[in-house]
């Protein structure tokens, strides 16, 4: 696809944008933001996003995608509770980096849940590319679960899901999603190590109240 057909596509594809999905989007991109600043109101507006997805996935009659919005919504409110519990020396979950009981879900959800999707995709469904459909899911499902725990290699696991879709968008037909992930790839990049600054700060603070006793 050369630089003319792209535009032509765009053109073509916004004829059949919804209201409803443009504010979709707009919620989904907060989200992203909102995660990179490490503000708790990354839920709400995720939440706000997937119920909407849902509606227009619904509507599609696209019903393998609306389970996993599905996924989304119920992790986001999951997570809006665990950030906003209070703990000992914060009043929010402070960010930390992954144990190693948190790299075993990882792997069982990565690797489990590759190896169950791909045999939902391949055999219950006409998907072309059932791997990299699977690997993208559950790496994405295994990352946001790492988010909810504020943990900073949470936007290690996301990236990996999102270097696999951009091709993959792509490969379907859809580069302007596969260029908003390129955009959510950076931002994952710049979350990791802002994240890490903001791990670093809260030691600190931690360990000058511990002194202080």
């Amino acid at each position: 696809m050369n630089g003319q057909q792209i535009v032509q596509y765009i053109a073509a594809e916004w004829h059949l944008v919804t209201w409803i999905e443009i504010i979709a989007v707009c919620f989904g991109v907060a989200e992203v933001l909102l995660s990179y600043r490490n503000n708790i109101l990354l839920y709400p507006a995720g939440i706000i996003s997937s119920a909407l997805y849902i509606f227009l996935l619904l509507e599609s009659k696209l019903y393998a995608d609306t389970g996993l919005t599905c996924y989304y919504l119920i992790i986001s409110i999951w997570g809006w509770i665990n950030w906003a519990r209070k703990r000992s020396n914060t009043d929010h979950l402070p960010v930390t980096n992954a144990t190693a009981y948190d790299w075993k879900i990882v792997a069982l959800i990565s690797i489990g849940g590759s190896g169950i999707i791909y045999l939902i995709l391949k055999y219950f469904t006409d998907s072309t590319v059932p791997v990299m459909d699977a690997i993208v899911t559950a790496t994405a499902w295994a990352g946001t679960w790492l988010l909810t725990k504020r943990k900073v290699e949470n936007w290690i696991i996301l990236n990996i899901s999102n270097i696999v879709a951009i091709p993959l968008l792509y490969y379907k037909g859809r580069p302007l999603t596969a260029l908003l992930t390129l955009f959510l790839f950076v931002v994952a990049v710049l979350g990791y190590f802002r994240w890490k600054k903001i791990m670093e700060e809260e030691r600190n603070v931690d360990i000058k109240l511990a002194d202080s006793f």
